[in-house]
């Protein structure tokens, strides 16, 4: 989770498929919800399949804030808006 670079989000699954085992992504998930640094192992750029936010044990508004804090300027992202 440590190169999870800040603006970017990954899912559980594509963490499961790097670590060798693409059908453990709710282990993974169970691994991430037991981050004890969550400010310096930035767990919360962790989403579900398609981008859903799941789980975070500060809670999903906050998840949510964090995330769009972190996003790069729409002009920096390539998009128009």
């Amino acid at each position: 989770m440590k190169s999870i670079q800040c603006g970017d989000t990954t899912t559980y699954g594509h963490i499961a498929q790097q670590v060798g085992s693409p059908g453990l992504a709710q282990r993974v998930g169970r691994a991430v919800g037991a981050n004890p640094l969550c400010i310096f192992v930035p767990c919360h750029r962790v989403v579900g399949a398609g981008g859903a936010l799941t789980g975070y044990a500060g809670g999903l508004r906050r998840k949510q804030a964090l995330l769009e804090l972190e996003e790069p300027p729409a002009r920096d992202a390539g998009r128009l808006f």
